[in-house]
């Protein structure tokens, strides 16, 4: 990470939800959403997360929230053990550390102004003395993400999507955060909107020293705004590296095939088709050993036995696959 300051810390973490009879599952059961995962994101650094929906990514980000509770491992924030605080004392932490949300139509309440949206937790955190304190600031984010000057009066459904998606992202600058989790902030948006929402965070990032998880499907944008990417298969990290290393030397067989898939604007010169099949196992009943060993190309004998542990196989590279590394062979 470049020799700075570790912002996050997550150690081991577990998010596991017990199902009970009647979820299609015909006994109870538990969900490992997330199944021991292990990161740290640097002070200023973005970390892109990505892998096929319902591999956990939310639930990820949301525990590092403290949205969701943790069932096992630690999330360490600036330094402090935030996993198993209370409420009350995790209150003054939260404004360190502010969501974006996917759907910018869903995440604003409608029967609010925006002035209200964005400014209301400047009030409860007592960052801001009075209403008129509070309304100049709202007026100074909106501009800063590029509103108009009379949004403050509006409500929400008087805006465009990509509009919308920047009164989120002035609600979650009201607070001064640290850290932002941003999960899937341009899924709900136009292919010509999505530059433009990712150039913002990256401006506001270089001019408020921001910290982002940022939680993506598309590839190409996960790769434009990052600086490392996580890959997440089943509750797990796979793969782990600089977006570099990782974008031109994928190690891990689910990697290539994420990668493969990715459009090329020559598709004469394009990547090796890799077609995964079957579909992705039930986390309520994951496969024994390697948990991508169903669908993948290059499984061994032992992947059915062995969990491979995700491991540094090269520097700053790190690969959970037995034909990876020091687990090869």
């Amino acid at each position: 990470m470049s020799g700075r300051a570790v912002l996050l810390d997550v150690e081991r973490l577990h998010v596991h939800f017990r199902l009970r009879e009647g979820w299609g599952l015909g006994r109870r059961g538990v969900l490992r959403a997330v199944d021991g995962v292990t990161f740290a994101i640097a002070e200023g650094e973005t970390l892109g997360l990505v892998g096929e929906s319902g591999c956990g990514k939310s639930t990820l980000g949301r525990a590092v929230l403290r949205l969701v509770e943790v069932s096992a491992g630690k999330v360490r924030f600036a330094g402090t053990d935030i996993t198993k605080m209370s409420e009350r004392r995790l209150r003054p932490w939260r404004r360190y550390m502010q969501p974006i949300f996917q759907d910018p139509f869903g995440s604003l309440n409608p029967r609010r102004t925006v002035r209200d949206i964005v400014g209301e937790a400047m009030l409860v955190h007592r960052l801001v003395r009075s209403e008129e304190a509070m309304e100049a600031r709202v007026g100074e984010l909106l501009e800063r993400v590029g509103l108009p000057g009379d949004a403050a009066r509006r409500y929400p459904h008087e805006f465009s999507g990509g509009q919308r998606q920047r009164i989120a992202i002035a609600r979650a600058l009201a607070l001064s955060p640290r850290l932002i989790v941003a999960d899937e902030p341009l899924a709900a948006l136009d292919v010509s909107i999505q530059t433009q929402i990712v150039n913002l965070l990256r401006a506001l990032q270089r001019e408020m020293g921001l910290s982002y998880l940022f939680i993506g499907h598309d590839l190409r944008m996960v790769e434009y705004v990052s600086d490392r990417v996580a890959v997440m298969y089943l509750g797990r990290f796979v793969e782990l590296a600089a977006k570099r290393a990782l974008f031109d030397r994928p190690l891990h067989p689910y990697t290539r095939a994420l990668l493969a898939a990715v459009p090329v604007p020559d598709p004469g010169r394009g990547r090796t088709r890799i077609v995964l099949g079957g579909d992705v196992p039930n986390p309520v009943d994951p496969p024994s050993g390697c948990p991508f060993h169903p669908r993948c190309p290059e499984v061994l004998p032992a992947c059915r036995k062995e969990k491979p542990e995700l491991r540094e196989v090269a520097p700053g590279h790190f690969a959970a696959c037995l034909r990876v590394g020091p687990q090869a062979g």
